[in-house]
């Protein structure tokens, strides 16, 4: 049965290890977001009353 010889397997199994592993991550990194975070300001600010009529 050619299922029990491993090596074409194994090679499959290591070659797409080192593309999981090596490539992808790199590939994934280099990705640039397009809007970086800003800081929010630590101070909770203070609400404004709301001026609506309740009738």
């Amino acid at each position: 049965m050619p299922q029990l010889n491993p090596s074409p397997w194994f090679a499959i199994l290591l070659f797409s290890w080192v593309v999981f592993l090596l490539i992808i991550p790199s590939k994934i990194l280099k990705f640039i977001y397009p809007n970086e975070p800003t800081a929010q300001s630590t101070e909770k600010s203070k609400p404004e009353p709301w001026n609506w009529p309740w009738y």
